[in-house]
């Protein structure tokens, strides 16, 4: 990869006599990271993966935070401000808010409001064709975004909208700079991003390594590392080595029957969170044999999750109720499970006529912690039932997305406090599962999904949950696994706690050094 100027003259190529000598004085550490996997590049709204949101996050700012910190298990979904001080409902359609005076982008430039008007209306995430169109989904019930004086910007949606002030906290919600943007173009500033986070981009090293400078001109207060390095180490053995040897303070994506391996490591902390994160199987609608939602509901059936949880991840991921979490509040659904039914899937095989045709599960090795291990496990599920299974190993999406795909693993997010952040989000119209195909029988799931984005009565909008989720499970284009947990090992003198996103954050008041 080519480094942009503004990188290479961040790692000393050009670096001034006076910058060398400050930053040889800075007696703050230096936080090395190894990661199984980096991202290509640092648009926050294109690297929506949980090995992209995991570096952008403390590049960048949302104008509202949520407040992760404020719960015991690092998932609250409690918001507080951040880059606006404050905002105000003027009825269910219209959100104003104040910026936060003062607050400087990576390039000097002050935050304005047409930064912010033009980080959720160019055409990054809207018009005929954006740049980004999944990043679209998030912000679907958007109408415009204007500027209101020097400080102020207001938020208008095309339908009534109560979850727009959790938008603005959550993913694709991080402001970019406009005069930063323009002038690099998309790729450009995917490659040489500007924010206003803690830390601004050093150098990508494409597959190696990502190494951020603390931002002093932060606006919250001085970042605690004067530099954050995140190495790309795919082999859990050689995390754990680097660990050991003191290249990196953390390590991520522990597998949790190999935390033995981590025992002759001192001063070494193992800290957990279950991931507010589903991990799930797509079942492909073109793929040969899937057209039949009889056999995607067998292949859903087959899958004992709780056997999984016990023997992959020693009781420490949660087979939730489906699609469907406690974080929802009131929206939550009870009563409501994922059931193993060998029988039933064998009797669903037999009505489907299905004669033992291959059906061929494709899955990523290291991308999803114990996703290899798990389709192992599941192979040998689906054949107890009858069905011809077998597993194929690729190295991307692209491969596993392939045409003849029939069997495929994702993740899906809670990435709101609602169904519309995840199961709409993740599934809806503007999905690749249905922009591909992948999902087709999507009337009654759609239908229910587009009511529910303007619906305001708590009531009627658990109601529309209900028979959107019904849809689903009745179309059967995937099936959830289990909330997965993250098991991360840190050098114990690293004051940081995780939340339940792979987000890592590294702002002063969550990361120190003892």
């Amino acid at each position: 990869m080519t480094l942009p100027r503004r990188s290479l003259l961040g790692a000393g190529m050009a670096l001034p006599f006076a910058r060398a000598a400050a930053a040889q004085a800075d007696a703050r550490p230096v936080l090395n990271i190894g990661v199984p996997e980096l991202p290509p590049t640092l648009e926050p709204a294109r690297e929506l993966s949980n090995v992209g949101t995991r570096i952008t996050y403390s590049i960048f700012d949302t104008l509202i935070r949520r407040d992760f910190l404020a719960s015991p298990d690092g998932g609250g979904a409690g918001l507080k401000p951040h880059l606006a001080t404050s905002w105000t409902r003027n009825g269910p359609s219209e959100l104003v808010l104040t910026l936060r005076e003062g607050v400087r982008f990576h390039n000097g430039d002050l935050l304005t409001p047409e930064d912010v008007v033009y980080t959720f209306t160019s055409n990054r995430m809207h018009g005929e064709k954006p740049l980004m169109p999944e990043a679209r989904s998030y912000f679907a019930t958007l109408a415009g975004v204007e500027a209101v004086g020097d400080n102020t910007v207001r938020f208008r949606t095309r339908v009534p909208d109560v979850l727009l002030e959790q938008r603005l906290a959550s993913w694709c919600a991080w402001i970019v700079s406009k005069r930063a943007y323009e002038e690099r173009g998309f790729d450009g500033f995917s490659r040489d991003p500007v924010g206003t986070g803690p830390y601004r981009l050093r150098a990508m090293q494409s597959y190696q390594r990502i190494t951020l400078d603390a931002f002093d001109d932060y606006w919250m207060a001085r970042p605690t590392a004067r530099q954050v390095v995140f190495r790309q180490i795919p082999e859990l053995a050689a995390r754990v080595a680097a660990l050991q040897a003191g290249d990196v303070a953390l390590i991520t994506n522990v597998p949790p029957d190999q935390l033995e391996m981590l025992k002759p490591v001192g001063e070494v902390d193992i800290r957990q969170v279950v991931l507010a994160n589903v991990h799930v199987l797509t079942f492909d609608e073109r793929g040969p044999g899937m057209g039949d939602k009889r056999i995607r509901q067998a292949l859903a059936l087959a899958v004992d999750r709780r056997l999984l949880v016990e023997t992959l991840w020693g009781g420490a991921a949660v087979v939730p109720h489906g699609h469907n979490f406690p974080e929802y509040g009131d929206m939550f659904l009870e009563g409501r499970s994922l059931p193993h039914d060998p029988e039933r899937a064998k009797r669903l095989l037999r009505e489907a006529g299905y004669n033992g045709q291959e059906i061929t599960y494709r899955t990523l090795p290291n991308y999803y912690t114990n996703a290899l291990r798990a389709a192992q496990v599941m192979i040998e599920m689906w054949r107890a039932v009858g069905i011809n299974a077998r597993l194929q190993v690729v190295e991307n999406f692209p491969q596993m997305r392939a045409e003849g795909q029939q069997i495929g693993n994702n993740s899906n997010s809670t990435r709101l406090p609602d169904p519309l952040g995840s199961l709409w989000i993740s599934w809806g119209p503007s999905s690749w599962f249905q922009k591909s195909g992948a999902f087709a029988s999507t009337a009654a799931f759609n239908a229910a999904g587009r009511a529910l984005e303007g619906e305001t009565d708590p009531a009627r909008r658990k109601a529309l949950f209900r028979a959107m989720l019904d849809a689903w499970e009745d179309a059967a284009p995937g099936t959830v696994l289990y909330q997965p947990a993250e098991f991360y090992a840190v050098r114990s003198r690293v004051k940081w706690r995780p939340c339940t996103f792979y987000f890592m954050d590294l702002r002063p008041d969550n990361l120190s050094f003892a």
